[in-house]
């Protein structure tokens, strides 16, 4: 059954009760619907770490309830109830070649499903079959995990996650440190896996050209609140708020704001590199020599 997600007035307080206590999240409210790529962005310390890690229950609500499926996830939630939640909802960690360990790809990746209780000979089977689908070549499989480059690394790690056969799978800024052709790998592989697996993405980034290009829901984090929700287009449109949320344009945008300085005209203004060339083709055809 398709995963619906939800948070119903979530507030999150690390330290909660103490004199120390910071409130995290205040009052969110939120829907993910299945089979959707939800995009997470706000400058660092607005949240969204903190909000992934309501979807899995890694955090609980201090008061509120997040609801993942059947699953209703509050401050009393026993950690024992989770393990099935747990298998659901995977989430990726920025960075997460640091959490690699066994000595082998293989073992790496199967690692999780025998945690889980599945046995060695089915798991390693498993975790074959899923090497193939992140694009792993079989040669890599008995090597050690940190033997390959940061891309192949990256994609152990999001093969140990997908080996639990996840509904939801949550990335933590990706393709953090990877240079522009380990980016696009990461980018496509994510959205190959979501479209053959079905899967509900949620991810953190600061890459607005990701996106621009992958999401079809925006959440912008602020201090701890949702201070918008909306597609990339209705986020992307108002640049002056963006800018006083220290937050960027796609790059296509960029340029098309600058091409508008000097007598292009867009509309709607474009935010991918195909919707650029798409309008800005016929105005260079009836006479570029206009603009200059």
């Amino acid at each position: 059954m398709a995963t619906d997600i939800t948070f119903e007035q979530v507030n999150y307080w690390y330290q909660s009760g103490t004199p120390f206590a910071v409130q995290a999240l205040k009052d969110i409210n939120l829907a993910i619907q299945p089979g959707s790529f939800t995009a997470v962005i706000g400058q660092t310390g607005s949240g969204k770490s903190t909000l992934i890690q309501h979807l899995n229950a890694l955090l609980k609500p201090t008061s509120g309830q997040v609801k993942v499926g059947e699953q209703i996830i509050d401050h009393e939630t026993k950690n024992k109830h989770l393990k099935p939640l747990r298998k659901k909802v995977g989430i990726v960690f920025q960075f997460p070649e640091n959490q690699l360990f066994e000595e082998t790809v293989i073992k790496d990746i199967a690692f999780g499903p025998q945690n889980f209780g599945m046995d060695e000979a089915q798991a390693t089977k498993l975790a074959g079959q899923i090497a193939g689908l992140v694009g792993l070549d079989a040669s890599l499989l008995n090597r050690s995990p940190f033997d390959l480059s940061g891309g192949q690394m990256r994609r152990v790690a999001i093969a140990g996650v997908l080996a639990l056969e996840p509904e939801v799978l949550v990335l933590d800024e990706p393709t953090a440190g990877l240079d522009p052709r380990g980016r696009l790998d990461v980018m496509n592989l994510v959205t190959k896996l979501q479209r053959q697996q079905h899967l509900t993405i949620v991810l953190i980034t600061h890459q607005m050209d990701d996106v621009a290009n992958y999401a079809d829901q925006v959440l912008v984090m602020a201090n701890g609140e949702l201070a918008k929700q909306g597609t990339p287009r209705e986020i992307f449109s108002d640049s002056d708020w963006l800018t006083s949320h220290q937050l960027g344009l796609p790059s296509a945008t960029k340029f098309a704001v600058k091409l508008e300085q000097v007598g292009f005209s867009f509309d709607p203004m474009p935010l991918t590199e195909d919707e650029l060339a798409d309008q800005l083709a016929p105005q260079l055809s009836k006479g570029g020599s206009d603009h200059g």
